[in-house]
């Protein structure tokens, strides 16, 4: 039995209620502008990207595709990481659907026992990471005008999670019992075989009528969606009347000062708070905020790995029914928002994004911010498009894996043999 609140807890949270709602009584006619902004993003770009790959994923699941891919990707998922092979379909999920995706998948993969706590909390905290269609589209084009800056956002953004991947695969080490992943009949043959065999184990297991099985993806799939855009809406909400009651700004001067000790122009201030929040609005701010590119970029690329307070909420909520704890999220979120703007000042330094690159057409050809210029079509389309080569990639990179480990062994043998 969990322990019941305390008291200063529930005083503190009747406080913030109480005031927020008489911030929103107050301020009608601007919390309603804030509520539709709020819904035409979740419109524009989250429907369309997400729904397809929940949909699809309960799917995979039902039928035995994750766990036949998780057979394949063991060899590159272990080393790297330290968790199962099937870690990479929640890894290929997330950086092409984004925000989140990941956080969906892996609480399935802990409630189905197809991972550890512990091995959750790590594939949480490197997975979560943005779409390529936010960064390409949303930022680069829409809100910068410039496609170049997609490339460095993207590179930046995906080489930080891979670093805190490694990072957290020293984390748990020493934990006990709820480290050990739940044991599986151990499978003969080549890997081939053995990812074949379990496809047909876990469909077997799942036993569900294909009808029954899409019936349950599609009602569960809507379910999340429409929790997802609650979030949306009601973040949306908060930040514009916590702006307007005077809350955000009072937060202002210990960030100012820090900007200052940092040498960060005092005009992103806002933006970042702004972002602390939900990262479209904060990203939108630091890109119209009178300040040199490199400082707009290193605020952008910090907000984009943090993510925002409703991610976190959509991630907690998404989390709810499973043992996964929130705390090393958070510390994940904050590493990344860290190394991902590093290494977007060291990056763009280098000369990366100072230059229009024909080569990022595909990704940014008629893409803007939150105005939804890409019709839904191209968004669900586009992220299955990322995802297919994203697992193709990570699924060519186990297999070599796999058969240089082969390789060795079988030399090695034929050495053993001629001695």
């Amino acid at each position: 039995m969990s322990a019941p609140p305390k008291r200063s807890t529930t005083t503190l949270l009747a406080f913030v209620i109480v005031f927020l709602t008489l911030s929103l009584v107050l301020y009608p006619e601007q919390g309603f502008q804030a509520a539709m902004s709020g819904l035409k993003l979740f419109w524009d770009a989250v429907f369309p990207a997400l729904l397809p790959f929940f949909i699809l994923s309960e799917l995979m699941l039902g039928i035995g595709v994750v766990h036949a891919l998780g057979v394949l990707l063991e060899p590159l998922m272990r080393p790297l990481f330290s968790v199962p092979g099937v870690g990479a379909f929640a890894l290929s999920m997330g950086l092409a659907a984004g925000y989140p995706m990941d956080a969906v998948i892996t609480a399935k993969f802990r409630k189905n026992k197809m991972c550890s706590r512990i091995e959750g909390e790590r594939l949480l905290a490197f997975t979560n990471t943005a779409d390529p269609l936010f960064m390409f589209g949303s930022v680069a084009v829409g809100m910068f005008k410039n496609p170049a800056l997609g490339m460095l956002l993207a590179v930046a953004h995906y080489i930080a999670a891979f670093l805190v991947g490694v990072s957290f695969k020293l984390y748990g080490r020493g934990a006990k019992h709820t480290y050990d992943s739940v044991p599986q009949p151990r499978r003969q043959g080549n890997l081939f075989v053995r990812s074949y065999q379990e496809m047909i184990r876990a469909r077997e297991e799942d036993g569900r009528p294909f009808g029954k099985l899409l019936g349950d993806a599609v009602n569960d799939s809507i379910k999340t969606i429409l929790m997802i855009c609650g979030f949306i809406i009601f973040f949306s909400v908060l930040i514009k009347v916590l702006t307007l009651s005077g809350v955000i700004p009072l937060f202002t001067w210990p960030i100012s000062g820090l900007f200052t000790l940092l040498g960060i122009d005092q005009d992103l201030v806002t933006p970042f708070l702004s972002g602390l929040f939900e990262i479209d609005i904060g990203s939108a701010q630091a890109a119209a905020a009178s300040a040199s590119l490199n400082q707009q970029l290193l605020i952008v690329s910090a907000i984009i790995a943090w993510s925002g307070l409703s991610v976190f909420a959509q991630v907690a909520s998404v989390l709810t029914g499973t043992d996964i704890r929130f705390t090393p999220y958070v510390i994940a979120r904050i590493l990344h928002a860290v190394l991902a703007a590093i290494i977007t000042v060291i990056l763009y330094n280098m000369g990366m994004g100072q230059a229009e690159a024909t080569v990022l057409a595909p990704f940014s050809n008629g893409a803007q911010s939150t105005t939804g210029i890409l019709s839904h079509v191209q968004i669900a389309f586009g992220a299955l498009y990322h995802w297919i080569i994203i697992i193709g990639i990570t699924l060519v990179l186990s297999l070599a894996i796999y058969m240089i480990r082969r390789i060795r062994v079988i030399f090695w043998m034929s050495r053993v043999r001629d001695r």
